[in-house]
C-alpha cells in the first residue's frame, strides 16, 4: 500500500472518484451531504496546493482519497457538545472517498494516527455507513459542528496518546 500527495495532474481522477462517492452516498440514503458537486474543483485544487490531499494506492489500483492535516479546523472551534481534548494539537480528516474496497477508512485512520495521536472528523447525520465505521474504529461522537455551507455535522474524535 502506498499513500502519496495528490498532484494537479490527478484532478480528473479525483473528480471521478468523488462523483462515484456521491452516487454511493445517494444509494445509501445520504443524498444531501455532498449534493451534486461537492467537493468542487476549486476546493480539490486548494487541497492539492496546500499538500493535504492524499491518494492511497495498492498494486497500482487507486483505493481512494482523503484530506489530512495537523492543525486547527475553523469549523471545530465551536461545538455543540465537548471535544475529548482541549488546547491540544490534533489531526483533521476530511473528504474520505473510496473506490468501494472494504477497510479503506481503517487504512486512512492508521495512516493519519501514525502522524497525529489525536484525530477529529465530522460527517452528516444521514451518513450511517460513515458514522458506524467511525464508531467501530473507536471514535466518540462529541457533538455537532457547523461547516462552511452552514449545515450541521456530527463531530467525532479519537485520542491515541
Amino acid at each position: 500500500m502506498q499513500v502519496v500527495l495528490a498532484k494537479e495532474r490527478d484532478l480528473s481522477l479525483l473528480e471521478n472518484l468523488y462523483a462515484r462517492a456521491r452516487e454511493k452516498m445517494k444509494e445509501s440514503g445520504n443524498p444531501t451531504q455532498w449534493k451534486d458537486s461537492y467537493p468542487p474543483r476549486e476546493l480539490l485544487l486548494e487541497d492539492i496546493r496546500k499538500e493535504r490531499m492524499y491518494l492511497m494506492w495498492d498494486a497500482g489500483e487507486l483505493l481512494g482519497a482523503f484530506v489530512f492535516f495537523v492543525g486547527e479546523e475553523p469549523a471545530y472551534r465551536h461545538i455543540d457538545g465537548r471535544w475529548l481534548t482541549e488546547n491540544r494539537e490534533y489531526g483533521v480528516v476530511h473528504r474520505v472517498a473510496s473506490n468501494g474496497g472494504r477497510g479503506f477508512l481503517r487504512k486512512v485512520m492508521d495512516y493519519c494516527f501514525a502522524r497525529a495521536g489525536d484525530l477529529r472528523i465530522d460527517t452528516h447525520e444521514d451518513n450511517a455507513p460513515m458514522r458506524g465505521a467511525l464508531e467501530k474504529l473507536g471514535f466518540a461522537a462529541c457533538g455537532t459542528v457547523v461547516v462552511d455551507d452552514g449545515t450541521e455535522r456530527i463531530a467525532f474524535e479519537k485520542v491515541l496518546l
